[in-house]
């Protein structure tokens, strides 16, 4: 089952299954954007979930960028596809490429072991689990973060398996999750595991009031209090999990942007119709400059992050890990598509600031992408040791 990337998807496949997948977020799950079915954080319930991707299953759309035989598409093709979930923001929960099981589906089957996705893995594929991963821990504990050689969580070998205690927070998804990744400090260094949700040892303090409400179970505060877990659930060795990080790291943060991306085309579609249906001052908003001039440069951040997701999308088919060109791919994306958002609430006026139309969440959405999987200025942070390091290597 491990998911390896491929060539012989071919593009008009890849185009055709886009077309699908477009019709299914335009036709079906947009509808349910009004569906009163919400957790206490604005989440959609696990009701509205299995509800949702059933539909996508009968439709053929569930988990679309990863085949029958568990072959991945390539990245570039997992873009386009990806971004026809995103037209909604219930979309890529209902297809089944939301975060973070898209992100753990795409580790899992590059890293784990034929054990491990039989068992983990395979239910994730089939839409019949959420799963979450735990690295980020608390501010007040001074734990990991932007940083995560800062962790605190523990893990310590006792008879046939591991130890695990620490508290860890914003864990997506935690609350209604059937699998957990769950990263921790051993004396050789990070490690990775995979453990089966709800465990009495692994608690939900609470579920954090943030301001994104797209994906199910919320943003939670986790104990994790002496939680055993058998040595053939650690994902490599004992100090690998950085390693594994790696793996997982750049195409998550690329799938991030292609998914916002159609967020902010159908944003972008929405504002543009009301500009030009909308009157004032003797002619449709479009016709004057201060919201024409605005719809325009939509169209150019638009474009201008499509080409840079390719672009990175690219870098990583060809093999590399992309780590320093999916830094700045977040970046480029989420600086534009905040921009975007920006201006579709702008350019709708009042109406953007309401729930009318999915523009307001978008914008709520965009705004916590950009601190999500990285803030801007880590990022940036990053690429200027790089930009140091690669400078002082090419002196004589």
């Amino acid at each position: 089952m491990a998911l390896g990337q491929s060539c012989d998807v071919s593009d008009e496949a890849v185009a055709e299954l886009a077309s699908r997948v477009e019709s299914f977020v335009r036709d079906v799950v947009a509808p349910y954007e009004r569906d009163p079915r919400r957790d206490a954080h604005g989440g959609p319930t696990e009701e509205l979930v299995e509800e949702l991707r059933d539909r996508a299953r009968a439709a053929g759309v569930l988990t679309p960028h990863v085949r029958p035989d568990g072959v991945h598409l390539t990245q570039r093709q997992t873009a386009i596809v990806l971004r026809k979930t995103g037209l909604s923001p219930l979309g890529p929960v209902a297809c089944n490429t939301a975060a973070p099981d898209e992100g753990n589906m795409y580790l899992l089957g590059k890293v784990g072991s034929p054990a491990i996705q039989e068992r983990f893995l395979k239910p994730l594929l089939e839409g019949r689990a959420r799963s979450a991963f735990f690295m980020t821990e608390p501010a007040e504990d001074n734990g990991a973060g932007s940083d995560p050689s800062m962790m605190r969580t523990t893990c310590q070998p006792e008879g046939e398996g591991w130890v695990i205690s620490g508290r860890k927070a914003f864990i997506t998804g935690a609350e209604g999750a059937k699998i957990g990744i769950v990263m921790a400090k051993s004396a050789d260094g990070a490690c990775m595991f995979l453990v089966d949700l709800p465990n009495p040892a692994v608690r939900i303090e609470r579920v954090i009031n943030t301001i994104d409400s797209a994906l199910p179970g919320g943003h939670a505060v986790v104990s994790i209090e002496d939680l055993r877990v058998p040595a053939d659930q650690m994902l490599g060795r004992s100090g690998e999990g950085f390693r594994y990080a790696q793996v997982r790291l750049a195409p998550a943060r690329l799938s991030h942007c292609m998914r916002w991306l159609g967020a902010c085309v159908r944003a972008n579609e929405i504002a543009t119709d009301y500009a030009c249906r909308r009157w004032a001052f003797g002619k449709p908003l479009i016709d004057h400059e201060g919201v024409g001039f605005m719809a325009a440069e939509n169209l150019i951040d638009l474009k201008q992050a499509e080409l840079m997701i390719d672009w990175c999308a690219d870098v990583l088919d060809h093999g590399s890990l992309g780590i320093a060109e999916s830094s700045m791919a977040k970046v480029a994306v989420s600086e534009a598509l905040m921009r975007i958002a920006d201006r579709c609430v702008q350019m709708m006026g009042g109406a953007g600031v309401s729930g009318d139309t999915i523009v307001e969440q978008v914008f709520r959405e965009i705004r916590a992408f950009r601190i999500y999987d990285g803030p801007t200025e880590v990022h940036k942070w990053s690429l200027a040791k790089k930009i140091s390091r690669d400078w002082k290597g090419s002196q004589p």
